[in-house]
């Protein structure tokens, strides 16, 4: 099972601690959710999930180990050395102990809304994006390869372009969880769709975003939603099979979301937006331009009279010089 999902597995552990990108949450929850995908699991199934976890419940953070709790605790083929590991049945008796009721979070009230300070301000009244320099972004962006793709997120973090707003707190929520329910079940169109009607943009682009096989367009729009980066961790791992079984791959783009800043992914959302208005024009030009020629042409067409109402004839004159009338 394991083998199959994650030929990479020790190298990402080994990597995860020499550099510092920690994946070790995602891989936890990833294996407990295909694990729990099914009712029926081998020998050798058993065996290999029940030496991974076993090894990640120690290394990961209480979230992480709360939330794969949960789903073992109320799944009949969980191991019982897992079990014993989460707290869940006691270590000399092999007996499942209740869970006790979870408390309530207190509610927290609503926080009011910041004041934008005089930078932002400033920042917001610099020149909005052209079509055509929004054109100019999208194409060079998908154009490029990786380590350009990051130098272009950079420098869009210092330019004086202006960024696309953000998207709304409770609308950016639900689209992650139903992106990452569609990553899961594999359901490219459905993905496809929640994150152009997320991030409003046309299918053209959200579907280029999903078909990029470097996978920085998705780390921008996941960004552009503020999703947390362990969320984005399993779309990979999920959606993205072909970047999910490389270990360079996993870590670097998650090395790249945890250093992309908000800005860069708001300017690179506000040319994408833009760029469907610069396809637009583009298409419809030279029909408003043979519009143009042809009504030019008319006017050409069109000769003013020899003799003007009101004016005298022209005065004919003979071969003599005398004037005829």
């Amino acid at each position: 099972m394991t083998k199959s999902l994650f030929p990479g597995f020790d190298g990402l552990m080994s990597l995860s601690r020499r550099e510092g990108v920690d994946v070790r949450p995602t891989l936890l929850r990833v294996l407990t959710d295909l694990y729990v995908q099914t009712r029926i699991h081998s020998d050798d199934e058993q065996r290999q999930f029940t030496e991974l976890a076993t090894r990640l419940i120690d290394q990961v953070d209480d979230a992480t180990r709360a939330a794969i709790k949960a789903k073992l605790a109320i799944y009949p083929q969980t191991p019982v050395p897992v079990l014993q590991k989460l707290g869940l049945v006691a270590a000399q008796e092999g007996r499942r102990v209740p869970l006790a009721r979870e408390i309530p979070a207190p509610a927290h009230p609503p926080s009011p809304a910041r004041t934008p300070s005089d930078a932002e301000l400033r920042m917001a009244a610099n020149m909005a994006m052209q079509p055509k320099d929004a054109a100019e972004i999208h194409d060079m962006f998908f154009g490029a390869g990786p380590s350009e793709r990051a130098l272009i997120l950079h420098n869009l973090a210092q330019t004086p372009l202006k960024a696309a707003p953000r998207i709304p707190t409770v609308r950016a929520k639900r689209a992650i969880q139903i992106l990452e329910m569609a990553a899961i079940a594999g359901d490219v169109e459905s993905f496809a769709l929640e994150l152009g009607d997320s991030l409003i943009l046309p299918s053209r682009v959200a579907a280029q975003i999903v078909d990029d096989a470097g996978g920085e367009a998705l780390a921008v729009a996941a960004r552009a939603l503020d999703m947390p980066s362990p969320v984005f961790q399993r779309i990979l791992l999920f959606f993205k099979p072909e970047i999910g079984n490389s270990v360079n791959e996993v870590y670097r783009l998650s090395r790249l979301y945890d250093r992309l800043v908000d800005r860069s992914a708001l300017v690179m959302l506000a040319a994408w937006r833009g760029s469907t208005l610069a396809v637009t024009r583009a298409k419809y030009q030279p029909s408003l331009h043979d519009g143009e020629r042809q009504r030019a042409r008319a006017g050409a067409s069109q000769t003013r009279p020899g003799v003007q109402p009101g004016a005298m004839p022209p005065r004919r004159t003979g071969t003599d010089g005398s004037s005829e009338r």
